[in-house]
């Protein structure tokens, strides 16, 4: 028998027993597969994909049709995990009914469970309509990527006690609005067990510190697939980018050699050996 597959609600139980909740972002088929026999309960297919599989700098210039390819791509390798998928820049801020449009192609298109958002109060409206049309929401405050040139650059939020409340309000809020999960990202971890403590929806931590409900990590990030950056928050578990380099090092050099392919990488036909070539 398959397991049973991960909701909203399984998470939010696993919360109430106190059991931490694994998250890791995806955006192709074979990782996604992966991720999904390693055991975790969730798949993010984040807009990170702009810049850890397009290249790009920031996350903004991914587009709605950009990101549900790869949830369909992720969708097709799990049969467990809950899959979620974020919502692009400008996908959902122009108003409430284009957002409710492009929330719905998510899942009936991009064969996702859930759909994240980021911001607070701003979102607090739209959350609200998504889960009264039957779409689990996935809230996502503190460092919002999608608003880096508001905030002037990746930086830790909430660190005075002003800011720190508006984003306890803020969570409060989301979670009144129908919220299911909420992100954390780039908070000091004092506030985010503060927060943790006054929900009743699980926490999702990254760069927040221990104290939250689960944590979600970037894959590209843990897998060490780009020496030349490494978030201070994320953990390496592997160094595959090197090994990855190494491999197609050790091909060019066979390829160019006349090593590769050999013999056991051919296929033969002792019959076309012996026919005579026209003349």
């Amino acid at each position: 028998m398959p397991e049973p597959r991960v909701t909203i609600r399984t998470l939010q139980e696993k919360k109430q027993r106190g059991e931490k909740i694994v998250m890791l972002t995806a955006y192709d088929y074979p990782f996604a597969r992966l991720a999904e026999q390693a055991g975790v309960d969730a798949l993010l297919v984040g807009d990170s994909l702009a810049m850890v599989v397009l290249g790009h700098e920031t996350t903004l210039s991914v587009t709605v049709d950009e990101m549900l390819h790869h949830t369909r791509a992720v969708a097709r390798a799990t049969r467990r995990a809950l899959l979620i998928a974020d919502m692009p820049f400008l996908s959902y801020q122009v108003n409430e009914d284009e957002a409710t449009r492009n929330a719905g192609r998510f899942l009936k298109e991009g064969g996702a469970h859930a759909i994240k958002i980021e911001g607070g109060a701003p979102v607090v409206g739209l959350t609200h309509r998504l889960s009264r049309a039957g779409i689990p929401v996935v809230g996502h405050i503190g460092m919002t990527p999608q608003s880096v040139h508001e905030l002037g650059g990746y930086r830790v939020q909430g660190k005075d006690p002003a800011a720190a409340q508006r984003l306890l309000d803020d969570a409060l809020a989301l979670q009144d609005a129908g919220a299911g999960l909420l992100v954390l990202e780039l908070i000091p971890a004092e506030l985010a067990a503060r927060i943790t403590r006054a929900l009743k929806i699980p926490t999702i931590g990254i760069g927040a510190g221990p104290h939250c409900d689960g944590q979600v990590q970037v894959l590209h990030d843990m897998l060490g697939l780009f020496d030349w950056f490494a978030p201070r928050h994320a953990k390496r578990y592997a160094q595959m980018g090197a090994e990855v380099e190494r491999a197609i090092a050790a091909y060019v050099r066979e390829v160019s050699a006349g090593e590769f392919p050999a013999g056991e990488h051919s296929f033969s036909a002792p019959a076309l050996a012996e026919t005579p070539e026209r003349k």
